[in-house]
C-alpha cells in the first residue's frame, strides 16, 4: 500500500527533527569527537548502547505513523534520535538519510532454515549431519547486487523528505562471518567432529565459503558499487568506521579501501592451536583484501591474539568480551593504535529490577584499568530489556563517570 497522506506529514515531521538535532551545537561536538578519535588523537572513551535488541521498550511510544511501510522508515530515524535524547551516550543523529548497497548472499545456495520459540532463542534446522556424506548438498553461493533496489528506495526518501532531510547514497563496511554461516547449516556437535575427524573436509567447505566471498566481493568492486566508508557509517558490533586511513564517500572504491568485519564466535570451543590452523587461514585470506579489518562479537578474543590476530597489519578494532581476559587485551593493545572495543556483560543492564550501580561502577572501573594507553571504545550490546529509557540513561551516566575518573 502507498504511504498515506497523514503518514507523510508524520515522517517530514520526524525528518524535520532529526535535522535539528544533526545541527546541534551538542551533536557538532560529539561529532567532532568522533573525527578527533578517528584522527588518532587523544580522546576520551566513547560509549554506545545499541538499542536494535531492546527498541520494542522505547520506540513504539515515540511513534506516530499508521502504517507498515512509513513506521519502518520512522524508526530507522527514531533510532539515533532516542539514544542522542533519552540516553545520552555518544551515538551520532546523522545530517541525512542514509541508503547503502542491497545486496544477496546465500552460503552453498541453501536458504537459513530457522525455527522460533516465541521469544528471542531460535534454532537453526541443518541441512548438513556428516560433511564427508553431504558435501553433494553444498552448491553454489548465490549472490547479487540490486542497484535498482537501492536507487527505489533513494527516489522514496527522496520524495517523502528530501526538501527537509537530506538523502545519499552512502558506503558501508563489508560484513563476513563464515563460521555462523556453517552453523546455520550444520549443527554445532557436528561441526566440531567434523573438525577433529574430518580436517580435509572442513578445511574444503571453509575454503569454498571463503572464496565465494571473496568472488562476491570482487563482483560489487568491478561493479563500481562499493563506496569509502570513513565517518559515521555502522561498522557492526556497535561502533563507527570513523578513519582517516579510508576515504570516505569515494565512489567505485576499491576492496584495499574498504573496512572489513568479521568473526568467529562459533570457533570459541576449539583450542587456539585448532583455531590458528583450521580456522584462521581462511579469514586471513578475507582480511588481507581489504583496507581495514574490524574483529571480533562474543568470543574471547585473548586466546588466537598471539598465534593469529597480531598477525593483521590492517587489524585496527578488537572485541574485548565478557569472556576476554581484559588485563591481557589491554597490555596487548597499549600503544598500538588498535581500538579496544569493550562490551560489557549485557546482565549489567538486562535484568529486571533496578540497575546494581556498585556492578556497573565496578565493572567499568576494571575496564578503565585494563585499557589504560589504549584506542578504548564501549558497545553496550544483546540487551533484550530494559523496561524504561531513565535506566539505560543512568547506565550510561555510571559508566562514563567510572571510565573518566
Amino acid at each position: 500500500m502507498p504511504i498515506s497522506q497523514a503518514d507523510r506529514e508524520r515522517l517530514r515531521d520526524t525528518a524535520r527533527r532529526q535535522a535539528e538535532l544533526a545541527h546541534s551545537p551538542e551533536n557538532q561536538r560529539l561529532y567532532a569527537d568522533w573525527l578527533a578519535y578517528g584522527a588518532g588523537e587523544p580522546s576520551r572513551p566513547l560509549l554506545r548502547v545499541e538499542i536494535e535488541t531492546f527498541e520494542e521498550d522505547i520506540l513504539p511510544a515515540l511513534q506516530t505513523c499508521q502504517g507498515e511501510e512509513a513506521r519502518a522508515i520512522e524508526r530507522r530515524m527514531l533510532r539515533r534520535i532516542a539514544n542522542f535524547t533519552l540516553f545520552h551516550d555518544d551515538t551520532l543523529v546523522p545530517d541525512h538519510y542514509a541508503v547503502c548497497e542491497h545486496t544477496r548472499f546465500v552460503p552453498f545456495g541453501l536458504p537459513v532454515r530457522r525455527q522460533e520459540t516465541g521469544g528471542v532463542g531460535h534454532h537453526f534446522v541443518p541441512y548438513l549431519h556428516d560433511l564427508e556424506a553431504d558435501m553433494a548438498l553444498l552448491g553454489p553461493s548465490v549472490y547479487a547486487v540490486d542497484e535498482a533496489a537501492a536507487e527505489e528506495e533513494r527516489v522514496k526518501a527522496e520524495e517523502l523528505f528530501g526538501d527537509i532531510l537530506p538523502v545519499r547514497r552512502e558506503g558501508s563496511p563489508l560484513y563476513c562471518c563464515p563460521m555462523q554461516d556453517i552453523i546455520h547449516i550444520m549443527n554445532m556437535d557436528d561441526l566440531y567432529m567434523a573438525m577433529i575427524d574430518g580436517e580435509d573436509n572442513f578445511r574444503a567447505v571453509l575454503g569454498r565459503l571463503v572464496d565465494d566471498y571473496i568472488a562476491a566481493f570482487r563482483q560489487r568492486e568491478s561493479l563500481g558499487t562499493l563506496r569509502g566508508a570513513a565517518r559515521d557509517q555502522g561498522l557492526a558490533q556497535g561502533t563507527y568506521c570513523f578513519t582517516q586511513e579510508l576515504p570516505d564517500g569515494l565512489p567505485d572504491a576499491k576492496l584495499s579501501q574498504v573496512w572489513l568485519y568479521m568473526d568467529a564466535q562459533e570457533a570459541s570451543g576449539i583450542s587456539p592451536k585448532m583455531y590458528e590452523e583450521l580456522v584462521f587461514p581462511a579469514y586471513r585470506k578475507l582480511m588481507e583484501l581489504c583496507g581495514l579489518v574490524s574483529y571480533g562479537c562474543c568470543e574471547a578474543t585473548h586466546p588466537i591474539w598471539e598465534g593469529a590476530l597480531s598477525k593483521l597489519p590492517n587489524l585496527r578494532k578488537v572485541s574485548i568480551s565478557p569472556w576476554c581476559d581484559e588485563a591481557f587485551m589491554g597490555e596487548a593493545l597499549r600503544g598500538t593504535g588498535i581500538t579496544y572495543l569493550r562490551k560489557p556483560p549485557a546482565t549489567l543492564l538486562g535484568m529486571d529490577g533496578p540497575l546494581d550501580e556498585d556492578a556497573v561502577t565496578a565493572c567499568f572501573r576494571k575496564t578503565a584499568r585494563a585499557a589504560r594507553g589504549c584506542r578504548l571504545e564501549v558497545a553496550q550490546r544483546d540487551v533484550y530489556r530494559v523496561g524504561s529509557a531513565e535506566k539505560v540513561r543512568r547506565y550510561v551516566e555510571l559508566a562514563r563517570r567510572a571510565l573518566e575518573e
